[in-house]
């Protein structure tokens, strides 16, 4: 029972969360006069680039080749949103709260299928950040643009993710069951975001004499 728990909250998390990055990446890459097919490129990378690269790395099957639900709720969310974006105004700031509960959904999602794998603790902390960000960093790279996560002035991001983390690891070395552990996890990443929005929370930048 504890192994198709975990597999539920594997599953239905990255499931989720596709459904908000890919509507993001969409309204990211305004302005840049992409077709129909660019935009679920974009989509692509970054719904799903994130999960692919943690995937990569851990040596296990690519879980969107395994399982094409994944691909078609990315490209139907992009081409929704795509087709929407044309008819009604809609701000990138609609989708700020929905990408800190993505990102609380990828965290999470990441860091218990490299825990499944024996990963050690710092690894599988790494590996949900992989799979929280690494989508966003590919999506602007393709757009031409310094991803976020990099700009001195955005704030809380990655870190916020490393955090949720390992307090998702810490809560399931405490006994805890998967899914409580996994709903405080998400929960924490989710307000540390908003938050961070909120009063503007950054980390120091680097700045030469």
């Amino acid at each position: 029972m504890a192994e198709l728990t975990t597999a539920q909250v594997l599953y239905w998390s990255t499931m989720l969360a596709l459904v908000f990055s890919a509507a993001a990446g969409v309204l990211d890459a305004r302005g840049k006069q992409f077709d129909l097919f660019g935009v679920m490129i974009i989509a692509f990378c970054a719904a799903l680039g994130g999960g692919t690269l943690r995937d990569v790395i851990l040596d296990r099957d690519v879980f969107w080749v395994k399982d094409d639900a994944y691909l078609i709720v990315t490209w139907a969310s992009a081409i929704m949103t795509f087709y929407l974006a044309r008819w009604v105004r809609l701000s990138s700031r609609w989708f700020l709260v929905p990408d800190a509960a993505a990102l609380g959904l990828y965290t999470v999602a990441g860091t218990q299928a490299a825990l499944s794998l024996g990963s050690s603790w710092l690894v599988a902390s790494f590996m949900g950040v992989i799979t929280g960000a690494a989508g966003g960093i590919l999506r602007d790279i393709l757009v031409n643009e310094i991803p976020v996560i990099f700009r001195s002035q955005h704030t809380l991001y990655a870190t916020a993710s490393w955090l949720g983390a390992l307090l998702f690891i810490g809560l399931l070395q405490q006994q805890i069951s998967v899914g409580i552990a996994a709903t405080l996890a998400i929960a924490f990443i989710f307000f540390a975001r908003v938050a961070a929005i909120r009063w503007n929370l950054v980390l120091p930048a680097y700045r030469d004499k």
